[in-house]
């Protein structure tokens, strides 16, 4: 590829505007592949974002890709794009993790949203890192995930190299998975758009579990619009998949079309909500983003917050017992091979309490409830994702034993099975991203987009690059 393409700007560029460069035969995919790799060779040895790269698969795919183009093919807004796949999907004859020593599955099939997105002409370069089983904490033997702002930060977890990746130019869209907030905490802690969607929204098929009732796959990218263009590819039923919802899936990137506000929108703001145990720089952040929507003519309407501690509680006991489930096989053959924070997740669900449990998942239906008809009387809620500036790699000890301190802002949203879509919104003191989320009713993610790409039509916080060379 010359010098006059691969630079900083091709690399940080949306997705769209490349696919429109793909498109208009100005960037070959094969260039744009080979560039793209070269940047990962550079950079993934510090950052430590992709477990495993995927090259002759992904140079295969761009010449695939090129021949169509070339013969008047297009397949959509995907088509010879380059992304980045968390390691928890199966792709035919590509070894899968889970990001942890107990696994390594090479599959014969793909998972249904990986042959979506094959479908729709996406490039995939490789497999992203995670916390170890999508739970708690990256394994031992496989090092962190660095966060491209700072070092000594948390990427977010447990799509911490979604995020890593997507920030730092090494994929211009990836795949995350949301059980308690690990598409919202990434896409945070490294300055990206992530859209947890609705429970069922999306197909579980051929994807490892966490927790399969809570567990939801998603886009992380540069912006809400690029965001769309994901979802609209992979969203939908699933005959193999008898959880997913049987809903039409709208287009998203149309529904975008012509925003230049707000207008209409009722978005609920619960100061306490906003400021009690919140950092004074998170809530000033957010604050600002409730002005800018009001602006944009927006109805801002007080609210009270439904009451998320029984939630959050029911959400972690749900998590370790199916957990447990999906692992018990593998780690009754095997319990050294998992780390530490996976292996206590398995063990307390093996030990859980048949009426502790059954009391978990009554609490699930009732905040279902809940939060239904809170939202009869807003379009959607304005709030924090986690309460710190940014969180240290040597705070997360503390954190993980405040679990609801670190997850009570997310988690209590996977139980309800509503979705929400995390955006930045502004930058610490110490230069770390600070995030923003709008959660919605069931099926709101047109609306939920539509809100966060008239914000980022008026912002340049998801322009931002991360002082990586």
């Amino acid at each position: 590829m010359s010098k006059s393409i691969a630079t900083d700007d091709l690399f940080y560029a949306s997705l769209l505007d490349v696919s429109g460069m793909v498109r208009r035969r100005e960037v070959s995919p094969v260039e744009l592949v080979k560039a793209m790799l070269e940047r990962i060779a550079r950079l993934n040895p510090m950052l430590n974002a992709y477990l495993l790269v995927t090259a002759d698969a992904a140079l295969d795919a761009a010449n695939t890709a090129e021949a169509e183009l070339s013969r008047g093919l297009w397949r959509g807004p995907l088509h010879g794009v380059p992304i980045g796949l968390k390691d928890l999907f199966e792709i035919k004859g590509v070894p899968a993790t889970f990001a942890t020593t107990a696994y390594r599955v090479l599959s014969d099939k793909d998972a249904t949203i990986i042959h979506r997105l094959k479908t729709a002409g996406a490039i995939s370069l490789g497999q992203l890192h995670l916390h170890e089983g999508a739970f708690g904490e990256h394994h031992p033997a496989l090092r962190n995930c660095i966060n491209p702002w700072n070092a000594a930060y948390w990427p977010g977890g447990s799509s911490s190299g979604s995020g890593s990746a997507t920030a730092t130019g090494l994929c211009f869209a990836s795949l995350g998975t949301d059980t308690g907030g690990s598409i919202r905490f990434p896409s945070a802690a490294c300055g990206v758009t992530g859209l947890k969607v609705t429970w069922g929204r999306t197909s579980r098929y051929g994807v490892f579990a966490l927790a399969n009732s809570l567990d939801t796959i998603g886009p992380m990218a540069r912006s809400a619009a690029d965001c769309a263009a994901m979802l609209e590819a992979f969203a939908g039923a699933d005959p193999h998949d008898p959880t997913s919802l049987d809903a039409a899936v709208p287009a998203y990137l149309q529904h975008l079309d012509g925003v230049l506000g707000a207008r209409g929108l009722r978005i609920g703001i619960d100061e306490a909500y906003l400021t009690a145990e919140i950092d004074d720089e998170v809530s000033a952040a957010i604050l600002t983003v409730v002005g800018a929507f009001s602006e944009m003519g927006a109805t801002i309407v007080p609210v009270t917050v439904p009451d998320r501690q029984a939630a959050c509680k029911a959400a972690l006991a749900i998590t370790d017992a199916e957990c447990a489930w999906y692992h018990r096989d593998v780690f009754k053959a095997q319990a050294e091979a998992f780390g530490p924070a996976l292996r206590g997740a398995i063990e307390r669900g093996l030990a859980m309490d048949a009426v502790a449990l059954a009391d978990a998942y009554i609490e699930k239906e009732r905040f279902r409830g809940t939060i239904k008809r809170f939202f009869a009387d807003v379009d959607m809620l304005i709030s924090p994702i986690y309460p710190k500036v940014g969180l240290r790699y040597d705070e997360m000890e503390e954190a993980l034993r405040d679990l609801y301190g670190l997850i009570g802002y997310t988690s209590p949203y996977n139980l309800s099975g509503v979705p929400s879509i995390t955006f930045p919104c502004g930058f610490s003191s110490v230069g770390m991203p600070i995030g923003v989320q709008l959660i919605g009713p069931h099926l709101s993610e047109p609306m939920l987009l539509k809100a966060a790409h008239a914000y980022q039509q008026i912002t340049d916080w998801h322009r931002q690059k991360p002082p990586i060379a």
